[in-house]
């Protein structure tokens, strides 16, 4: 059997960079040597390597976190290249990664969402007026980050200013939702036009967590994740149809992680991840061992359905 080249990007220059660097290196470790050569690339530095290398290329990798990286900008890079890649498009990353459009396309798909309300650097903002239409305590979020940078939970109104200009340290819109207060879940789905949806996750923060915070996300120890979650069949089947519908309203493809809270049996979708973080012990790759996929095949997986992904498009037009 001839290898595959794989093209592996990490690294990157969003506040993201750690996390995608050691995702990568897990990522590195884990892949077949026996199927694959492996190249490696950080867009901080390798993108003219990249492009000269395109033509020797079978598949990427893009193991890499926030804007630049999980918001379409490689993956139309990699469409000029005509490079095959795991995950979402252009569209879909780019839609996943803007809290605000995803609202907007969750709603239309009839999940159900926090109360939310919009705030934009440099517009008049009433605070007063938040907290009236959403209560305390409020989720402060930038609205194009991941893994919970720059988010906070306001419990105080004289806190609220002090957030959202946190928020917007990170872009020019934030988001201020209302605080469900619930189970945390989260559920996998894999496949391209064919989905399935993997065993869900619950996630309970160590007591000194506030929320599932940068911190806790990545700290060793600091959060407890079991799989599958402590709910029962109608509910867990539930939330993978909310999961797969979330994942096709955001143009999803190969594969998506959605989060979740459920409280009193009523499931509020929160955001949906296109590249989800990908150690070894990641969420994603957690649910997908107890799917019966190890770290190695859901890689092998992840690239299959690239390679079908292009495939596809390039033969449809």
């Amino acid at each position: 059997m001839q290898k595959k080249t794989i093209a592996l990007i990490f690294g990157g220059i969003s506040s993201e960079r750690e996390v995608s660097l050691n995702s990568g290196k897990q990522v590195l470790g884990a892949l077949d040597k026996e199927k694959y050569n492996v190249r490696t690339y950080d867009p901080k530095s390798d993108i003219l390597r990249l492009v000269n290398e395109a033509a020797q290329i079978d598949c990427a990798l893009i193991i890499l976190h926030g804007p630049y990286g999980e918001d379409g900008t490689v993956q139309g890079l990699l469409d000029l290249l005509d490079i095959p890649y795991q995950g979402a498009g252009v569209l879909g990353s780019a839609v996943a990664m803007n809290k605000l459009l995803s609202k907007h396309l969750y709603e239309q798909a009839g999940l159900t969402v926090p109360p939310y309300m919009v705030v934009r650097r440099g517009a008049a903002i009433d605070m007063d007026q938040i907290v009236t239409t959403l209560g305390l305590p409020v989720v402060v979020k930038p609205v194009e980050t991941g893994s919970s940078v720059g988010m906070s939970i306001v419990r105080e109104a004289y806190v609220l200013p002090a957030a959202v200009d946190k928020a917007l340290e990170y872009g020019a819109t934030a988001m201020i939702e209302a605080y469900i207060s619930g189970k945390e879940i989260t559920c996998g789905v894999l496949g391209n036009e064919t989905l399935e949806a993997l065993p869900l996750i619950e996630i309970i923060p160590g007591d000194q967590y506030e929320f599932f915070d940068y911190e806790a996300k990545y700290q060793a120890g600091a959060t407890e994740e079991i799989c599958p979650a402590r709910i029962d069949d109608a509910l867990t089947r539930r939330a993978q149809a909310c999961a797969m519908t979330a994942h096709k309203a955001l143009y999803g493809q190969g594969y998506s992680r959605t989060d979740m809270i459920l409280k009193d049996d009523e499931f509020y979708v929160l955001e949906t991840n296109t590249i989800p973080g990908m150690t070894a012990t990641s969420l994603f790759p957690q649910s997908a061992q107890a799917a019966g996929l190890s770290f190695s095949a859901l890689l092998d997986r992840l690239i299959e359905l690239g390679i079908q992904a292009r495939r596809r498009s390039s033969t449809s037009g």
